[in-house]
């Protein structure tokens, strides 16, 4: 066990799959962002830890029962000849949610900026933490495939997934008060999660979408919304 861990191919694959972690938890940190925003302010940090915590519970889960994840990978059903497995099935249902919960957000955010005074309703704790819990199971199907496709020992899988939810905590809040106060980026973020939601559709109906075509539209679009956000302030 000892020179296993000492090998530089497995420390290589640790900084690689941590890496690629984060990268895939940006989507997680969205969303998180979005649902936390509507909760009292005194609850947000903790809502934020909770649910990155909750991300990195079912990531290792999923990874301990890697034997059912790819058993999901099984036709179940047929629909006008495209067979329909269980990774299908959550697939569809994360995208579609994440679709309809983008656009009531979006929604209620510009209803918000047409009133003089508006009427936020604090969202509850417990609610917001089931929401994230759900979501979390959806994101964390492209985690787990990657961290089996990317090392074989078991140690490096989970400490990448660790490494990278503790850094991950360490921007939420950064992030999460910097989309509160600019209502352009949440906007731009609320895209993004559509984006994604469209992805995880089409990955359910088996039309692939290049993870590298949305990251980056995403970072076009920040960029061009970084350069908008200088000039209003010249």
């Amino acid at each position: 066990m000892i020179e296993l861990i000492l090998t530089p191919e497995a420390w290589m694959a640790l900084a690689t799959l941590t890496m690629l972690e984060i990268v895939l938890g940006i989507d997680n940190i969205i969303f998180i962002t979005i649902v936390v925003d509507k909760m009292p302010v005194h609850q947000r940090n903790s809502a934020r830890r909770l649910g990155l915590l909750l991300a990195m519970g079912t990531r290792i889960g999923l990874l301990l029962s890697i034997t059912w994840i790819m058993s999901l990978t099984a036709p179940l059903f047929q629909v006008l000849q495209h067979s329909i497995s269980g990774r299908d099935l959550i697939l569809l249902s994360g995208g579609l949610f994440l679709l309809a919960k983008s656009t009531h957000e979006i929604h209620d955010s510009l209803e918000q900026a047409t009133e003089s005074a508006p009427n936020l309703k604090p969202r509850g704790f417990i609610v917001t933490l089931i929401q994230i819990a759900l979501i979390d199971i959806v994101f964390s199907l492209d985690s787990v495939i990657t961290a089996v496709g990317l090392a074989e020992q078991l140690w490096v899988m989970v400490t990448a997934i660790v490494i990278s939810v503790f850094i991950m905590m360490f921007a939420a809040a950064a992030i999460g008060d910097f989309v509160s106060a600019h209502p352009t980026f949440k906007i731009l973020a609320l895209s993004f999660l559509i984006l994604v939601g469209v992805s995880l559709v089409g990955e359910g109906l088996d039309f692939h979408i290049p993870k590298g075509y949305i990251y980056f539209a995403m970072a076009f679009s920040l960029v061009v919304e970084v350069i908008n956000s200088r000039v209003r302030r010249s």
